[in-house]
């Protein structure tokens, strides 16, 4: 093959390098319009399986960079003048320059044609030229822009401020110095990469940056390796004490936002992606060399193992985009968390520091737990004082008091339509299904939506709260959860709006009833989504009727039994739709501005509210973001929240989406919590109300994870208790938890212990085990001191 690489940093260098050793062959060009002595960074970290893979692929660059590696498996944590450590994490880094000079012999000596200080020819000669042109260009790539159409890329933007230096202080560890100054809260990520140096970015909101006058020199133009001085001079004053004395190193340093790239695709014809002109993820979660020199050697190995070059390129992007992804979705919330970082500066150090070590996700108490059992006990303990509570137990077992409400742990079973019942009445499918879930061990059981009309039913099985028949049948399933286990059970009252009148799931989700309908309502009229019914605006009486319709349906609740009631005005129904703008357009007091939108929901919430006990809680579900141009965002769901939380809601159930069809959300583990987490931090925590967290949340370990990091008070799980309704007995088994979070009835108590696997009576020798357990305990603890011990010192 002809090879044309565009761009010489370590991922196209790299991919020449691979490609001359798997054939001599093969001709290879690279292009690098900066000179070889250019070399831009400091450090560069790799985890364990791109050494691995790297090794297995060329012995003699993974060799030199073994030998050049700074190694160490701490992180240390300096928050409120205390610094928190944990261990077994592992990390090898080595100086971006060393790395890049290395690649650069290496391909040389193999061959390679390397072309430094020379721009490549325009894109189109070189795909006419070569077999293949591969796109190392970076960030701001020209052959992707040239080739927008095909790419489809996507550029976001974030407003964060960060500055990439160095320092030449050698740090033993991993470090994060948060420091709160007057302007607001700015960062320090920090990491050795030699003996003599380490990396020190420093991060900070936009607006921090501002306070703090860093945008004196925004509308200066620093040519290539000039760096920003004046802003270095600032940063070294404001970090004197966390630089010890040492000094700041500049290498073209200057103020940046960094972008997330991501591309619909990463090819056309024969022109090909790689690095960061395909991909980028925030450096606070990993290196962009080290995913760049991991596409180098997946795109080399699917060019060697496919006869033709659409089969290659279609398997490298098969292979790779998957991880990718995987990747950028824990950088976004890694970029998220760090441009929130302000809003938990009132932590204490001990959940600050696990806050930040699970912020990604791909981080949880489990983990922690294998990497540093210490560390993950003291969270456990301080998480339990910090409640007012004397035992230590996993966190989802903690009870916890919503209102005047006791629960005995902290799972919730979601809300979820069943569609089965009969004029709205609930019957013995209703009873067996929440009465399950009370039997599994679950703190507080909700119901499904009960509609406060049958004109503001989903579909003609959701039940209802309108009639004596309805509440005495409600009354029986209450009083069975009542007399047969310890959990508590919350009705959910609403009215489905403009999504009214429709089929049972299973028969068409969303889609209108074919015969047997009814007359849909909304605030304007407008469908929810193409084919939907057009539902009737609202005039002032009807809204009168249904406030009235939601204050009976609370009465009703309340005589049925039920311990807690939650509004719903989530998921595009009738209240959810008065606050979106979405499907909002009304010209009166109940449309426009946000407080317009709010007016009709609370006045419903204030009749409810009177209506209901005082003693009883009364929450308020919504969805935090309509993931639709121009509908509500976080931001909005803030203002929503602190209105419910002024009128007297005991507790805000933080969902997203469902108010329009054409809704995009960014679904993934957990990706609803982050909403729950900012709303909690900036509306609950004040006003000493709950937050409940819900979607895609289906491990304890992440429940525990959740709620020991404060971003939520309680967790709702639905599918996960369709797949098992004693899901909450079983993660007690699975943690070995006995106590009052998690009693098993009488009658199922003979099967608390989980069952005997095929590996149960397996033995392993103790001497051996012993030996694990010391290596372990070593390994817990690396720190990187070259200047006092030959090797990484490992400290127990």
């Amino acid at each position: 093959m002809r090879i044309a690489i565009v761009g010489g940093g370590p991922g196209g260098l790299y991919f020449g390098a691979l490609m001359k050793q798997l054939d001599p062959a093969h001709e290879v060009t690279v292009w690098e319009r900066n000179a070889a002595s250019d070399t831009f960074g400091f450090g560069v970290v790799f985890s364990d399986e791109t050494l691995g893979g790297i090794g297995n692929a060329d012995p003699v660059v993974a060799d030199y960079m073994s030998r050049r590696f700074a190694r160490w498996s701490d992180i240390d944590i300096h928050f409120k003048n205390e610094t928190i450590t944990v261990g077994g994490q592992g990390f090898a880094a080595m100086s971006r320059k060393e790395l890049l000079e290395l690649l650069q012999r290496r391909s040389i000596e193999l061959g390679v044609d390397v072309r430094f200080s020379t721009m490549a020819p325009p894109v189109e000669e070189l795909e006419a030229e070569y077999d293949l042109v591969l796109a190392a260009d970076g960030v701001n790539s020209q052959i992707r822009a040239k080739y927008a159409d095909s790419f489809g890329p996507s550029l976001d933007p974030r407003p964060n401020k960060f500055m990439w230096l160095g320092t030449d202080q050698v740090f033993e560890a991993f470090k994060f110095f948060v420091k709160e100054t007057e302007f607001g809260t700015m960062q320090i990520h920090g990491y050795p990469y030699s003996d003599a140096g380490s990396t020190f970015i420093v991060e900070m909101h936009e607006d921090v940056w501002h306070a703090a006058g860093f945008d004196e020199t925004s509308n200066d133009v620093f040519p290539p390796g000039v760096s920003d001085e004046k802003a270095i001079a600032k940063i070294q004053e404001i970090f004197a004490e966390e630089l010890a004395g040492h000094d700041v190193l500049a290498n073209n340093s200057k103020w940046i936002n960094f972008t997330t790239v991501r591309n619909r695709s990463w090819r056309h014809n024969n022109v090909v992606l790689l690095g960061d002109a395909a991909h980028t993820a925030h450096f606070s979660i990993g290196s962009g060399t080290k995913l760049a020199m991991e596409d180098s050697l997946a795109l080399a190995a699917c060019l060697h193992e496919h006869a033709d070059l659409e089969s290659a390129l279609a398997a490298y992007e098969t292979e790779r985009r998957p991880v990718v992804e995987s990747t950028q979705r824990a950088a976004q919330a890694s970029l998220e968390w760090f441009e929130r970082i302000g809003q938990y500066k009132d932590q204490e150090p001990t959940q600050f520091a696990f806050n930040l070590l699970t912020r990604s996700r791909r981080i949880t108490q489990d983990n922690l737990r294998l990497r540093d059992p210490e560390f993950a006990d003291r969270v456990d303990r301080e998480f339990a004082e910090s409640q007012g509570l004397t035992q230590v137990a996993p966190a989802m077992f903690q009870p916890y008091r919503i209102g005047g409400l006791e629960l005995k742990n902290r799972i919730v079973v979601s809300p979820m339509d069943m569609y089965s019942a009969t004029n709205g009445v609930p019957g013995d499918f209703h009873k067996v299904h929440l009465g399950s879930k009370a039997l599994g061990g679950a703190g507080l059981v909700m119901t499904e939506m009960v509609c406060v009309s049958a004109e503001g039913r989903i579909t003609p099985g959701c039940t209802g709260l309108y009639n004596s028949v309805q509440r005495d049948s409600w009354k029986e399933i209450a009083d069975f959860v009542h007399g047969n286990s310890s959990a508590k059970i919350g009705a959910q009252i609403g009215h489905a709006g403009r999504k009214a009148s429709t089929r049972l799931m299973w028969e068409g989700i969303d889609e209108p009833l074919e015969s047997g309908n009814w007359e849909a309502v909304g605030p304007s009229a407008l469908p929810y989504g193409p084919g939907s019914q057009t539902p009737r605006e609202m005039d002032r009486d009807e809204m009168d009727k249904v406030k009235a319709d939601f204050v009976a349906a609370a009465r009703r609740a309340e005589e049925a039994g039920f311990d807690l009631l939650e509004v719903h005005a989530a998921h595009g129904y009738l209240l959810s739709s008065f606050l979106s703008p979405v499907a909002n357009k009304r010209n009166d007091e109940y449309g426009g501005a946000l407080e317009n939108r709010l007016r009709y929901p609370l006045e419903v919430f204030d009749a409810v509210r009177a209506a209901w006990p005082a003693h009883k809680p009364l929450t308020v579900r919504i969805s935090a973001t309509d993931w639709i141009d121009g509908g509500n965002t976080l931001d909005d769901a803030v203002q929503i929240a602190k209105a419910f939380a002024a009128h007297g809601a005991d507790g805000i159930d933080v969902s997203t989406g469902q108010v329009g069809k054409e809704e995009k959300p960014a679904y993934g583990r957990s990706y609803q919590t982050p909403y729950a987490d900012r709303i909690r931090q900036e509306v609950a925590e004040p006003a000493g109300i709950a937050v409940i967290a819900v979607g895609a949340i289906s491990s304890y370990d992440d429940v525990n994870s959740i709620l020991l990091a404060g971003r939520a008070d309680l967790i709702a799980l639905g599918r996960t208790h369709l797949y098992d309704p004693q899901w909450t007995l079983h993660a007690a088994a699975e943690q070995d938890y006995k106590g009052q979070g998690a009693e098993w009835i009488p009658q199922f108590r003979a099967g608390r212990r989980k069952p005997p696997s095929s590996r149960t009576d397996a033995v392993r020798p103790r001497l051996s085990l012993l030996r694990e357990t010391e290596d372990a305990l070593a390994n817990a603890h690396l720190r990187w001191r070259p200047s006092r011990n030959a090797e990484p010192a490992l400290v127990k």
